[in-house]
């Protein structure tokens, strides 16, 4: 059996409508291992992960 979700779908896009209302560009929310909503919000974009060796041959 498994266990009733702590969020709705509607928490979670409050919570992003709510960040960037408050002037924030870039928003992202993930899920941390014990089920808690991480809100992580800030004018410039951030990567995640490592960049793609071969982004250097794209023309940006």
């Amino acid at each position: 059996m498994t266990a009733p979700a702590r969020f709705t779908k509607t928490d979670v896009t409050r919570a992003m409508k709510g960040a960037r209302d408050a002037g924030f560009g870039h928003v992202r929310v993930a899920i941390d291992v014990h089920g808690n909503m991480v809100i992580d919000a800030s004018d410039s974009p951030t990567i995640v992960g490592r960049p793609n060796p071969l982004d250097r041959l794209l023309p940006k």
